[in-house]
């Protein structure tokens, strides 16, 4: 996740402008300098105190054990229930009463659930589970739209010490299969159907077409959540209603400690091999800084703010900002189930004023969207209960920073703009609301505890102003502890460049004040609409289509989605598919093998590729030309006149 304009340091309008926290907000911050000074004296002490907000069920006495670098344990003799902590604790604490979830589902229905209410359901929820043979370890995959059962199950599945592999309810069949596959899941729970721009988007059937595909067989049960209405078929040996084998269970459950280090869960990331990444993220580090920086970074105030992350829970920021660091710290929460357009433009903003929402996380891609379609959607809504707004998933121009600042924050709220990764688990870097006079596009400073470094590639600090390569220096809570069932991979991915130091795989620059500024990746994975996706995974997609030959994919600049899919192919001589009709054709085919999310922009048919003596397909000459930039050095091309016949083909297209 990337947040900084194109060009952070020239050029950029109110790039260079600032913007003080009042004083009142200053006054009744969370957060005060004295975090930071605790965190430089002894950041392993800072750590512990962290995790000591939680509720241990036995105290640890080690914070870090870095012996098997880069696999760290955090707090290992510690023991502790994940679930307990997001919402038991809550409940004992006397505060069953307060609002846990908000939920509106699309069509306009609501559900308003308090932490006893959460804790009986969730109770419920682990009573099944259990029944149905599911024990500590075992891995359960999760493909659901944002309704409280999502929540519900993810927490049931914490709370016996199993392992959930949440997957993003927009994938494919072929995709959902894979993660199965790999992650040997022994149950899906899913819906039939969830509401997504005014119909039914169908799961079920996506998950009986996965079932169906050829692979392991180590699913014994699909839990089915009745949510569109849909019709769906039935496997009777293997599928269940959720609403039917629940209604059975006790609303009690007995629920046991782990080990700190006990998985908590498996999130797969595209990586550039075109192989999903299942990135694996324990318990006791991983909620220590969700709980930290939820807390520190919205100045959440649980007794009286109202928040809303917008993301879905199948990607990272739904896992550690919608689910447990919310959740952990007792937050009232929105949870919505549909796009921000349905059934009209001004739906978030009536949400927001029908709930008071106080603190509103989104990304960048919305913002932009909102631009577009002007002020005066949000203007006729009441949006002043908004005190903070925060950003994150991709680059926001200080142009979009502004504006989400004054038109949706009134002109007075501070803008948190987040970086960090499904890796990194939980922030990283950000403004502190109440501390940092924030700048326009700019990331700024690492939170507390948190180590970072601008590199050149010979791993020295780059020069004040100068392009460099953003590593975290020093091992922090919430990181992945290593790719599911691949951990040379996890070394080679993420620690191989900068021997000890993670490398995030992104640029940066730090300006003359010292503040940072991303910018953008620096591999072959795109960021579309904050969601990380592979060139190799889309350009094998693409090649799987028995008209492709080859075809190469880059990430070109679009001012909504940050990142646009853009595909370059060679059709078969035989093809029977003509060049006008193979755009759509072959844009459909991706979002049928991968998802909507992964679908090309653009797809150019060409004669050739630009490619190396060694055989290198030259990308970066591709996303000048789809970027409609000067095409750069060609020198090392093997045909170095094969640009100006592709740029001309697309000129004729």
């Amino acid at each position: 996740m990337t947040d900084a304009p194109t060009d952070p340091i020239a050029g950029a309008e109110g790039g260079q402008r600032r913007f003080p926290p009042s004083e009142a907000f200053r006054r009744n911050a969370i957060a005060g300098p004295e975090l930071a000074e605790a965190a430089d004296r002894d950041r392993l002490a800072f750590w512990a105190e962290q995790a000591r907000a939680l509720r241990w069920e036995r105290p640890f006495t080690q914070v870090l054990d870095w012996t098997d670098a880069p696999h760290a344990s955090w707090f290992a003799d510690g023991r502790l229930n994940v679930a307990v902590n997001c919402v038991d604790r809550h409940v004992v604490a006397g505060n069953g009463d307060r609002v846990a979830l908000h939920w509106e589902g699309e069509p306009g229905d609501t559900r308003t659930i308090t932490y006893a209410e959460l804790l009986g359901e969730v109770s419920r929820a682990a009573n099944l589970l259990a029944d149905l043979g599911v024990r500590a370890g075992d891995r359960v995959a999760v493909y659901l739209p944002m309704i409280p059962e999502a929540v519900i199950a993810m927490l049931a599945i914490a709370r016996i010490g199993a392992v959930h592999s949440v997957v993003f309810g927009g994938f494919s069949a072929e995709s959902l299969r894979a993660r199965i596959d790999d992650a040997g899941a022994v149950l899906v729970i899913t819906a039939d159907g969830g509401w997504r721009k005014g119909a039914v988007a169908p799961l079920k059937p996506v998950v009986d077409a996965a079932l169906e595909l050829p692979g392991e067989r180590t699913v014994r049960n699909v839990l089915v959540v009745r949510r569109g209405g849909n019709d769906v078929d039935w496997a009777e040996e293997r599928d269940l209603w959720w609403h039917e084998e629940i209604a059975a269970m006790d609303t009690t459950h007995d629920a046991r400690a782990f080990d700190a280090e006990h998985p908590l869960f498996i999130l797969y990331t595209s990586g550039t091999t075109g192989r999903p990444k299942g990135i694996l993220h324990t318990s006791g580090g991983y909620l220590t800084q969700a709980a930290f920086t939820h807390r520190t970074v919205f100045d959440l105030h649980p007794e009286r703010d109202v928040y809303w992350c917008t993301a879905d829970v199948g990607w990272i920021t739904g896992h550690s900002y919608v689910v447990y660091g919310p959740l952990a710290n007792g937050a009232t929460q929105v949870l919505y189930e549909g796009t921000p357009d349905s059934p009209d433009p001004g739906r978030w903003w009536s949400i927001i004023e029908r709930y008071g929402v106080t603190i509103l996380y989104t990304a960048p891609t919305a913002i932009r969207s909102f631009m577009r379609a002007g002020r005066a959607i949000p203007d006729a809504h009441d949006l002043t209960s908004l005190r903070l707004l925060g950003s994150v998933g991709e680059p926001i121009n200080p142009e979009a920073w502004l504006w989400y600042r004054e038109v949706i924050g009134g002109g007075r709220t501070p803008v948190v703009d987040t970086w960090w990764q499904t890796e990194t688990g939980a922030i990283m870097v950000s403004p502190i609301p109440g501390i940092t006079d924030a700048k326009p596009g700019a990331a700024q400073t690492p939170i507390p505890g948190i180590a970072i470094a601008v590199l050149d590639e010979s791993g020295r600090p780059a020069p004040a102003g100068g392009d460099g390569l953003l590593v975290v220096t020093e091992p922090w809570p919430s990181m992945a502890r290593t790719i599911w069932n691949d951990p040379e991979r996890f070394r080679e991915t993420y620690w191989s460049a900068f021997p000890g130091r993670y490398f995030a795989g992104d640029g940066a620059r730090l300006d003359e004040d010292g503040d940072l500024w991303l910018l953008g990746r620096v591999d072959d994975v795109m960021n579309v609409s904050g969601h990380r996706l592979s060139t190799a995974e889309i350009e094998s997609a693409l090649v799987a289509h028995p008209a492709v030959a080859e075809a190469a994919v880059v990430g070109a600049t679009d001012e909504t989605t940050g990142q646009a899919v853009v595909a370059f192919v060679i059709l078969r001589a035989a093809a029977d598919l003509a060049d006008a009709d193979a755009s759509p054709v072959l844009r459909a085919h991706v979002a049928d093998r991968i998802g909507a999310i992964a679908r090309p922009a653009r797809v150019h048919v060409v004669a050739e590729l630009p490619k190396t003596r060694s055989g290198k397909i030259m990308r970066r000459l591709l996303r000048d030309l789809a970027e409609g930039r000067e095409v750069g050095d060609t020198t090392t091309l093997a045909d170095t006149g094969v640009m100006r016949t592709i740029e001309s083909g697309m000129r004729a297209g």
